[in-house]
């Protein structure tokens, strides 16, 4: 806040607000005297006051404008600093054990941010945080709708019965050997994740899976692993394979394009590894299945996957090819992808014209939710000042030393996201990283944008709880009498995890 006083006679001549990048301009009265004050104050910052020179408020009164120099506000550690950062982690707390629904803990800690900044603060000024105005500003609704828009799409993508069709032509060709099996589904796996998102691609590939794991006569989880590995690394390659790439797309302003390029050969990179490492795992499960299925068990698969509306198929096919236009050339347009999700939603909608009501109930309500209780939770340790003082710590330990940086960021990614959900962890990291990105040079190539795309999405494979897919995937096997144990997951993700995150370190290096 911004305020122009008269300091001859104490009358406030104007007042303003700051935009985002610190820039702006305030509106002033006539006046007679010859000295005033710029008094600048913020919530978490000890309040300053730049004084004019006669010279400056000369030229003022003639020229009718004055400019003022750069000017930086001290840090302020307050209570609502201490309350903003027991709240983010008790949010992670609850997440990573599982106390709470990640969407009812992500609830929680907003309504604790926004209680403490209302309720308590009149009894204590030390205790604000902030208020609602400046919640909404950190909620990226670009974000929200893009992935609204997704989940539209894709549920109607779903209806046609495409994923389930493309499982069992996997199996069709592999003609029954297991090894290569496994490779088609990886493969298959990581491009629908890529091209829808890797959560909905494991909800349509896992059933049918266990279809075909259980007629083979093997153990469904030595291909059910191998595929959910695989979904959350075929997802870094777009901006809309993964929820972590959308934060990040949406936060850094990269475009579709900018992930694919980027990122695409590191991805490819890390599934040959990845493809190699789960033939050696599993390679007394594939030697000892069958090869051959029975007529009749081959007639049931082959009845489940079959196309049930050919003609909506048809349909959604060029809708979603338009989108990927959209995604690829929108930018020459500034499109932005939400936009882009909006309009191919809306067009399935009208040409489709689906139930309506079961699309409202095909919408995850529930992850949108979490993402607004999220953006507002993080948004409140950015406003306090953990995130930035976290950013200069981290600053402070690489130097300049971008290849440094870099290293640090995708371990540190990655080991996270094994003990909290890679998405809330993402969000977290967003600030530190631009930070890092304006402060060390040659890193405005957003090569550590994408750094922390490689390791929060891979380092997701780590353990169960890391990414959204492994807990979507083990909920199906455990339905099926399959379920994951925690240890038995991590024995064969972790390996892989650090495995698949170093080759696409090794691509991010090379390539900035």
């Amino acid at each position: 806040h911004v305020v122009v006083l008269d300091e001859d006679n104490g009358e406030e001549l104007g007042e303003g607000e700051s935009h985002v990048d610190g820039s702006y301009s305030v509106l002033v009265e006539p006046f007679e005297g010859q000295r005033l004050a710029v008094r600048i104050t913020r919530p978490h910052f000890h309040g300053m006051e730049w004084i004019p020179t006669a010279q400056d408020v000369a030229d003022l009164q003639l020229t009718g404008s004055l400019f003022v120099p750069e000017l930086e506000m001290e840090r302020k550690i307050t209570l609502g600093f201490f309350v903003a950062t027991l709240t983010f982690a008790g949010v992670l707390a609850l997440i990573a054990t599982e106390k709470l629904h990640k969407t009812v803990a992500a609830l929680l800690g907003m309504t604790i941010i926004f209680f403490v900044s209302y309720v308590a603060t009149p009894l204590e000024d030390l205790l604000f945080i902030m208020d609602f105005e400046s919640a909404l500003l950190y909620i990226d609704f670009d974000v929200i709708f893009l992935v609204m828009g997704m989940m539209i799409v894709v549920f109607i993508l779903e209806g046609t019965g495409i994923l389930n069709w493309l499982a069992y032509w996997a199996y069709r060709v592999s003609r029954g050997r297991v090894w290569l099996l496994v490779i088609v589904l990886m493969l298959l796996t990581a491009v629908a994740s890529a091209l829808l998102d890797n959560v909905t691609t494991m909800l349509l590939m896992a059933p049918i899976t266990l279809q075909i794991a259980l007629a083979l006569g093997l153990n469904p989880l030595s291909l059910l692993i191998p595929e959910v590995l695989a979904a959350n690394v075929g997802g870094i390659a777009t901006l809309i394979g993964t929820p972590t790439n959308i934060l990040i797309g949406s936060f850094a302003d990269l475009s579709f394009n900018d992930f694919v390029v980027n990122l695409t050969p590191g991805v490819l990179l890390a599934m040959v590894g990845l493809i190699i490492y789960v033939q050696v795992f599993f390679r007394k499960e594939y030697r000892a299945a069958g090869s051959k299925l029975s007529p009749a068990l081959s007639a049931k698969l082959a009845e489940n996957a079959r196309i049930t509306h050919p003609a909506e198929l048809r349909k959604a096919g060029i809708v979603f090819a338009g989108m990927l236009a959209l995604f690829v050339f929108g930018e020459i347009l500034h499109l932005v992808p939400a936009v882009t999700a909006l309009i191919g939603s809306t067009v399935l909608l009208v040409w489709i014209q689906p139930d309506v009501d079961e699309i409202i109930r095909a919408v995850d309500w529930t992850t949108l939710l979490f993402f607004i209780g999220l953006f507002v939770v993080v948004g409140a340790i950015q406003e306090v000042g953990l995130i930035s003082l976290i950013a200069v710590a981290v600053g402070d330990l690489v130097g300049d030393n971008l290849q440094l940086a870099m290293v640090l960021i995708v371990y540190l990614a990655a080991f996270f996201s094994m003990v909290v959900d890679n998405i809330p962890f993402t969000a977290a990291m967003l600030p530190v990283v631009g930070y890092l990105t304006v402060t060390i040079p040659g890193a405005d190539n957003n090569a550590l944008f994408y750094t922390l795309s490689v390791g929060a999405a891979m380092g997701g494979n780590g353990s169960l709880i890391g990414a959204s897919p492994n807990l979507v995937t083990a909920g199906i096997a455990e339905r099926a009498g399959y379920p994951f144990s925690y240890v038995g997951f991590m024995k064969v993700g972790l390996p892989s995890m650090i495995l698949t995150v170093t080759l696409g370190l090794i691509w991010l290096l090379i390539r900035f």
